[in-house]
Formats: C-alpha cells, sequence, structure tokens
C-alpha cells in the first residue's frame, strides 16, 4: 500500500476535500507504475483503464486474442486490492449466470438469493461478445445503475465498481456483434495492439519462469479508490468546457456520414472522463486538450456511419470514424481562455 501517513493534507487517505492535486496525480503515478510492471510498452492502454475506474465508467477493449486484454484487467484490479470476478463469456452462458438466481431453502421453506458473478468490485468480462445478446443484456442494468433486480428485488453491487470487458473482432469466428445499447454502456472502447520487438524480447525473458501478476501487489485499498472518485469528481470543468463537449456531440449527430451520433451519455461520460484526464496531470481543472485527447476513446465506440462513408475508398467502418472525428474536433471552435 502507498504510505500516506506523512502528508495528512495530500495523502489519499485523507477526506476528499483535503486531497490536493499533487497528491492525487502521486498516487494514481505509483498505481499506473505497478500496472505498467505488468502491461509492458501499452502505458495509453494503463491509464485509460485507470480513468475508467476513477471516473465510475466501464472499459471495453477490443483486440485479437493474445495482446493482453485479460492481463491488463487481472493487473489494474490487484493494484487497487479490490474484489475481482472473472466471467468467461460463452454461447451457452445464462443471464443467472451473471446476476446470480434465487434457490428455493427447504430448511427455511422460503427463496434465497444466491449472488452472480457482477457482485465484484471489478469484474472481468472476458470475450463478451462470444455470448448471445440475451446473456450480454444482463449486464445493462448493473453497468447503468449499479444494482441487478431478480425476481422483483433489488440487490446493489459493490462500490467502487467497474466492468473491464474484452471482445474479438467481429470478423472472428463466433462472435455476436453488441447491441447499440450494450456499446453505449462503455465509457471507452480501447485496442491494446501487438507489443513492439523491444517490449515483446523483454516479456519473453522476464516470463520465461514467472508471471508478473504473481508479484504484484496492492498499491491502494478500495476505500481509498473511494477517496480518489469523489475527489475527482470536484474537478472544475469551466461552463466553456461543458459548451465545447456538447459542441462537439452534437456534431456527431448531424454530420452527413454518421447515420448514429454520440448520446447524451457520451457527452456525460466524456467531461467525467476528462476531469479523472486533468486530475493524472495534476491539475484541479479541465483544459480543452483533455476533451480532444479522450473523444475517440468515448465516442467512436458510439457512432454508426453510413453505408457509403463506411465502405469509402476501401476503408474501414473504424477508420472512417476515426476520419469524421478528426475532421469534427478540427471544425469545433476551441474555447479560449478569457484574460482578466
Amino acid at each position: 500500500m502507498v504510505d500516506t501517513a506523512t502528508d495528512a493534507r495530500t495523502g489519499p487517505e485523507a477526506p476528499a476535500g483535503a486531497l490536493t492535486a499533487e497528491g492525487f496525480a502521486r498516487v494514481t503515478d505509483a498505481i499506473l507504475a505497478a500496472v505498467g510492471t505488468v502491461i509492458d510498452g501499452k502505458p495509453d492502454a494503463v491509464r485509460s483503464s485507470l480513468v475508467c475506474l476513477l471516473a465510475e465508467g466501464h472499459l471495453l477493449i477490443e483486440d485479437v486474442p493474445g495482446v493482453g486484454k485479460t492481463m491488463l484487467a487481472r493487473a489494474l484490479a490487484t493494484s487497487v486490492d479490490a474484489t475481482v470476478r472473472r466471467i468467461q463469456f460463452t454461447p451457452d452462458l445464462l443471464p443467472g449466470d451473471v446476476t446470480g438466481v434465487s434457490v428455493f431453502n427447504p430448511v427455511d421453506r422460503e427463496f434465497e438469493f444466491k449472488p452472480g458473478a457482477i457482485f465484484a468490485n471489478i469484474v472481468i468480462a472476458d470475450e463478451i461478445n462470444r455470448s448471445s445478446p440475451k446473456t450480454q443484456s444482463a449486464l445493462l442494468e448493473a453497468m447503468e445503475e449499479r444494482q441487478v433486480t431478480v425476481d422483483g428485488r433489488t440487490h446493489f453491487v459493490p462500490e467502487p465498481f467497474l466492468v473491464v470487458a474484452t471482445q474479438n473482432p467481429l470478423e472472428m469466428e463466433g462472435t455476436y456483434a453488441l447491441p447499440e445499447a450494450q456499446r453505449d454502456r462503455f465509457m471507452m472502447r480501447i485496442s491494446m495492439g501487438y507489443p513492439d520487438a523491444r517490449s515483446e524480447a523483454l516479456m519473453l525473458r522476464q516470463r520465461d519462469t514467472a508471471n508478473p501478476l504473481d508479484q504484484l501487489a496492492p498499491v491502494v485499498s478500495a476505500d481509498q479508490v473511494s477517496g480518489l472518485i469523489g475527489w475527482a469528481r470536484a474537478v472544475h470543468v469551466a461552463p466553456a468546457i461543458e459548451d465545447y463537449a456538447v459542441a462537439l456531440a452534437q456534431a456527431t449527430r448531424t454530420h452527413s456520414d454518421l447515420r448514429l451520433g454520440a448520446s447524451p451519455r457520451a457527452t456525460l461520460q466524456l467531461v467525467r472522463a476528462a476531469k479523472v484526464w486533468a486530475a493524472l496531470d495534476g491539475r484541479g481543472f479541465v483544459i480543452p486538450d483533455d476533451i480532444t485527447a479522450l473523444l475517440a476513446a468515448v465516442f467512436a465506440h458510439r457512432l454508426i456511419p453510413t453505408r457509403a462513408a463506411g465502405g469509402a475508398r476501401g476503408g474501414s467502418a473504424a477508420d472512417a470514424i476515426a476520419t469524421i472525428l478528426e475532421r469534427i474536433a478540427a471544425n469545433v471552435r476551441v474555447p479560449i481562455a478569457s484574460r482578466q
């Protein structure tokens, strides 16, 4: 654990209101460094996962098998000393396996709830698009409302709560496309990508005899994470920055090459993620660069291009969306701070 007793004013064990920007950055730097010992050469992916945790969102990692998607989720969970459950999504997985079921107790002669795997601080939904849409939908209520309703009774998931889902590219066999409502529940979608030659060679040497995940120790507790979340919520967002985020979202809804733009939930999550992004840089306020840095990760998976735009010049829909977002970011007016 991070020792914070030396500075009661800035340490993460202090009340959320007493935590400073420098203290927040110091603790989160320790978390990033810890996860980075397991995930070689992918600092952007590690940072994005921490942003989702502290912004109270959820993370979707899309990539080919074997590039460290599940390892990233496990490393983050271990570094924050939180309860972790892993669900391997398969075609025969049932919704009750995720949420839990009511079982009749013959002794008490009544039904009692048996919690499913969703009841943990960090839930790893591995290969989520290999299960049917019916099973995928079992996550919807928990991801949005942080509760599960079974047989008319509501059960709350623990706090903090993060779903880290991995999915294989849709071109691979045995996959189901995530419906729009499911994708919209994820704050960010990222791709791990292949490691560079140096990182891959280092992985071969380091992991030949030991798994670095086994050597990873918790950096902060779940209670301390709640304090960090509370501090990040209070990061200042000027009205001009809020208007900038709304203008970007509005631009996706009116763009001629998009048939589905960003939802209001996307705008809200963009600002929440930008607050954490700013805090990770040691700032207590959001700047336009924080918004644009997160634009693709937060918006891209929610957008659907028109048929003409998606197949333009033989490119993929993902390439078309990336190009559209770049144009939108270039055309929407960036707010400039006024001088007093």
